[in-house]
């Protein structure tokens, strides 16, 4: 029997009156790393119901052009993560094409040069 490892990675989050995000911190067993931050996206399968169980918070501090990089960033990661898992290329392709659209559209990097 191989060696199991286990680890931990835990967020505590400080709510305000109203139960909206004031700090965000967060740890992870095995690297040590953590700290805090502004916004956090959770994305669990649930097995038995064959659906997505989401956790998305943000703290008022979060601006909405780091909002924006970081859903580019979500976007890009994602598809890379969809890569690794299903090798399904043209898809991919495609998802990444759509990440340079938005990274355009919401204005969060210069457009590509035309010369």
């Amino acid at each position: 029997m191989k060696h199991m490892k286990t680890a931990e990675v835990n967020f505590k989050i400080t709510l305000d009156e109203n139960n909206l995000p004031i700090n965000i911190e967060w740890s992870a067993s095995d690297t040590g790393d953590g700290g805090k931050s502004k916004a956090v996206m959770i994305a669990v399968w649930d097995e038995v119901a064959q659906h997505t169980l989401r956790i998305d918070l943000w703290t008022k501090e979060m601006q909405k052009d780091e909002m924006k990089r970081f859903f580019h960033q979500n976007l890009l990661t994602m598809s890379d993560t969809f890569q690794r898992a299903t090798g399904e290329e043209n898809i991919v392709e495609d998802l990444k094409d759509y990440c340079e659209h938005f990274a355009e559209k919401m204005e969060i990097k210069p457009p590509a040069s035309g010369n």
